[in-house]
């Protein structure tokens, strides 16, 4: 299987791109798309009010795709750069670390989850209503963490070694087991939000269980085995470091979905939460094509940082920034052309409807601008400059969002909540557009040698 990792420091960038690109956009539409799907059995089996209850329990949910995003991403960046120095011993080492706190961190998380879930969902703005609903649905949800933060990391870690049809195909399988599970629960057996969540960690749990028997059975670069299992400071320090952009990036996100739900409850009550539910849903299923360049990417940039290979990593981040610019622009037009018949797709009420189309419009009006946003901070998490990679990913949640989110609905009521989405894109954008230029030795090659980037 060494042959399989080998490919990303020979062949041609293009080729490269579309082969690991295509597959992780695939997995990563479908993903979306179950989300979408979820949304919609929800919204016909329960009601708006279980749409609601959704988007409450949803930061918690984020806060624990945030630790597998910073283990598997920070761990995949290990991989890359190892197994592109030929260092097999060093990225067996890094996998049983991520092994290892995907572990530590789902069990404390759980039980911590579960001990306090009716307080957390207070801090998440869940009102007298939506209450019983959201308990219904994350204290489910909260017994499945292992399984779902397990499937999020390792699929980095599968895509690291340059085996995205893999990585794709897992993605696809647990999408595709929700999609199949949920109704059953939900409908068939009548189970209500518990069933919506329910068929969610079964598919999760399946998902799992394949990716074990991939490793287990010699078809990856990688093995596991329980030498490497032991925590190593040293490797968890390197993994985190770089991790902890995408840990910033998802867990800023959380905090904000806590602000951004209170902050809509006292300005336009459940209704205007599941609205927010419906439109994050939109946001991801147009942005995820964006995610999947990116995640094509990372392996292509870090394999061939640790091989030395300088062209390579420049002809790969000019091509992921083109691509992804392409996708965000064709994006922000098909939202801004159609979207009350987008919110029709999840619902049939009204005025959900029309709080929705307006909402949709305002917080998509700068979408143009995610793609560089996104490819920039890939970029410097792909080459392991943590400190880069960190202040992108930090930028946009904690210093330009939050702060508008507290600001602006001051001056626009509810209409404020939606205008700090595009003012904070803004901002980001701005900022990324000033690393590129700081460090436009890694993008275009006009220097002899890659300045260190601390």
């Amino acid at each position: 299987m060494k042959q399989q990792s080998e490919r990303l420091g020979r062949d041609p960038i293009p080729e490269l791109l579309i082969r690991l690109a295509v597959p992780a956009t695939v997995g990563m539409l479908v993903m979306a798309l179950h989300s979408v799907i979820d949304t919609i059995y929800i919204a016909r089996g329960v009601g708006t009010i279980g749409v609601a209850a959704v988007a409450i329990s949803f930061p918690i949910q984020m806060f624990f795709l945030a630790l597998a995003g910073a283990v598997g991403i920070g761990g995949s960046s290990v991989i890359s750069r190892a197994l592109g120095a030929n260092n097999l011993d060093k990225a067996n080492r890094a996998f049983g670390n991520i092994l290892s706190l995907i572990i530590i961190f789902s069990v404390i998380g759980a039980i911590l989850g579960l001990v306090y879930i009716t307080p957390m969902l207070k801090l998440f703005g869940a009102s007298t209503t939506v209450m019983p609903y959201a308990v219904d649905y994350l204290e489910i949800i909260l017994y499945g963490t292992i399984s779902f933060t397990f499937g999020f990391a390792i699929n980095n870690v599968v895509r690291a070694e340059g085996n995205a049809k893999m990585a794709m195909f897992t993605m696809i399988m647990s999408s595709l087991l929700n999609i199949l599970f949920t109704p059953i629960f939900l409908f068939a057996l009548n189970m209500g939000m518990r069933g919506a969540a329910y068929g969610t960690i079964t598919a999760q749990g399946l998902t799992a269980v394949y990716l074990l028997y991939y490793f287990l059975s010699g078809q990856s670069s990688l093995s596991i085995s329980i030498l490497y299992f032991w925590p190593r400071l040293y490797m968890i320090k390197e993994i985190m470091a770089v991790g902890a952009s995408a840990f910033a990036r998802q867990g800023s996100a959380s905090f904000m979905l806590i602000i951004a739900n209170n902050l809509l409850v006292y300005y336009g009550g459940d209704i205007a939460i599941a609205v927010l539910g419906i439109v994050h849903r939109v946001m991801m299923f147009t942005l995820m094509p964006i995610l999947g360049i990116v995640q094509g990417m990372l392996p292509i940039v870090g394999f061939n940082y640790g091989a030395g290979q300088r062209a390579r990593v420049s002809e790969s981040i000019i091509l992921a920034i083109k691509t992804a610019s392409i996708i965000s622009f064709t994006a922000f037009a098909l939202v801004m052309a159609i979207p009350e018949p987008l919110m029709r797709i999840f619902t049939t009420d009204p005025e959900a409807i029309a709080l929705g189309r307006d909402a949709l419009r305002i917080m998509f009006s700068l979408s143009m601008t995610v793609g560089i946003q996104m490819v920039t901070a890939g970029v410097f998490q792909a080459l392991g400059k943590a400190k880069a990679a960190f202040a992108i990913s930090l930028a946009r949640q904690v210093l330009f969002l939050i702060p508008a989110l507290l600001t602006l609905p001051l001056f626009f009521q509810l209409n404020g909540v939606w205008l700090a989405f595009p003012l904070a894109e803004l901002l980001s954008f701005v900022l990324a557009l000033f690393f590129i230029g700081r460090y436009r030795s890694y993008f275009f090659l006009e220097k002899p040698q890659m300045a260190e980037i601390s």
